[in-house]
């Protein structure tokens, strides 16, 4: 026992109704050491320890703290923009970081949409995976890289000039991203393509190779060039509904992989959604990807998410795709090196268009909003923000889940999903003043 004597301080949390296998459990407790989630046997019977502090959660529902794998910046700061020093930036990203934190969003891939080559050698190494902290900001898990292998046709408000194709394989991707992009997930943890680009078909399977998820999306794909790119190895979907076809009764496009039944059996299984009533097989995990989808009652009708969780409803995971506006008043701001505007409930547009660029939400309001949308249950919702993106990337050992061996990466919550607290690997947030 010499070695677990000099284990760290035990804190356990009672009072909560934490989200667990699915449910909401009472009359439980949580223990947290050395910042992460433990077996309170491994507490009492290996170490023959009690508890040195208790929380009394006074009936909040606890959940895993809420993930965000799609936001481009926030409070002013775009995470595309490569001007000013390296310090600078690094500071910037931390801003941002911490901001998050006041949402209940415990970790997040910082997301650069099309860029030039220059953009992306300055900017990754500031974005390689980094632990989280209460004080300093949100886990930050790498990169989203949106771009620039994607669909000029469904570009967004992304920069025509520097879109690619794929057709020299790997290299051109390499090219593109440089060195960065051989560290794989470290730095890159998610990269959308549009699946029908030359070559990319090829190039799928190379970067799952490097650990890193691959997402279809900005794509002007057919059904069967989307079903192709998850056959490939493509576990995401990005914005679903956003930047892809409308969908058409002979055609689908990819909102029809909502309706796919026939898909081959997942390469990655562990990175695909949990099976659920409308799934080919009720005891293997969907082969149809999981999908973001951008909950603010803006860039998706309120009848358009219901039809997506009807269809899919383990498929689900709630982003953001925030942009440096969020956070601030109406105006004029960044999105990389583009003028956007910031007007309406949560829009913010391509200056002078209704051309959508990205969202001013919150995490923890696009929680709220799934629910009431689609009158699904709070444990739904909750997993779409906390359990879903973490399957998505492959880190549900750590990420999304209250279970032992977890990181103590937590939110407190009332009734109504409003949060209480924030813990970030058992650590309390210090929040400022809320007005719900």
């Amino acid at each position: 026992m010499s070695g677990q004597q000099h284990a760290g301080k035990i804190t356990k949390i009672i009072n909560g109704r934490l989200l667990r296998n699915h449910e909401i459990v009472e009359n439980s407790y949580l223990y947290i050491q050395d910042g992460r989630i433990i077996d309170a046997f491994h507490s009492f019977f290996d170490q023959q320890r009690e508890p040195d502090h208790i929380i009394d959660a006074k009936g909040a529902i606890i959940s895993p703290g809420f993930i965000d794998l799609q936001i481009n910046g926030a409070f002013g700061i775009d995470f595309s923009d490569y001007e000013g020093s390296q310090e600078k930036l690094a500071k910037d990203i931390a801003v941002v970081a911490n901001g998050l934190l006041q949402n209940g969003c415990t970790a997040f891939c910082p997301t650069v949409v099309t860029s030039a080559p220059e953009v992306y050698s300055k900017v990754l190494p500031l974005l390689r995976h980094r632990s989280g902290n209460a004080k300093t900001g949100a886990e930050i898990l790498g990169a989203h890289c949106e771009g620039p292998f994607i669909s000029t046709e469904k570009k967004g408000a992304h920069d025509q000039t520097v879109i690619q194709d794929a057709r020299d394989g790997i290299a051109s991707l390499d090219r593109a991203y440089g060195p960065e992009l051989l560290k794989g997930g470290e730095t890159v943890r998610i990269m959308t393509v549009a699946p029908e680009l030359d070559g990319m078909l090829d190039v799928i399977p190379q970067l799952i190779d490097r650990n890193i998820t691959v997402s279809i999306g900005h794509s002007a794909a057919t059904i069967d060039q989307a079903e192709a790119g998850v056959a490939a190895g493509a576990t995401f979907m990005t914005h679903l509904f956003n930047a892809m076809r409308p969908f058409h009764q002979r055609d689908p496009g990819m909102v029809g992989i909502l309706g796919a039944s026939d898909l081959p059996e997942p390469k990655q299984p562990e990175r695909h959604p949990l099976p659920s009533s409308t799934s080919p097989d009720g005891n293997k995990p969907d082969p149809r990807p999981f999908y973001g989808i951008i909950c603010d009652g803006v860039h998706v009708h309120p009848n358009s998410v219901r039809i997506a969780y009807y269809s899919h409803p383990r498929g689900c995971v709630l982003v953001t795709d925030a942009l440096s506006a969020a956070g601030l008043p109406r105006g004029i701001y960044q999105l990389g090196g583009r003028d956007v505007e910031v007007r309406g409930v949560s829009g913010a547009y391509v200056k002078g268009t209704n051309t959508l660029a990205g969202s001013t939400v919150t995490i923890d309001h696009c929680v709220r909003n799934f629910k009431e949308f689609t009158r699904c249950t709070a444990v739904e919702a909750l997993e779409a923000a906390t359990l879903h993106p973490a399957q998505a990337l492959g880190i549900q050992a750590t990420k999304g889940t209250l279970n032992p061996g977890s990181d103590a990466d937590l939110v407190f919550l009332d009734d109504d999903l409003h949060i209480q607290k924030v813990f970030v690997r058992g650590e309390e947030v210090e929040l400022k003043e809320r007005h719900v």
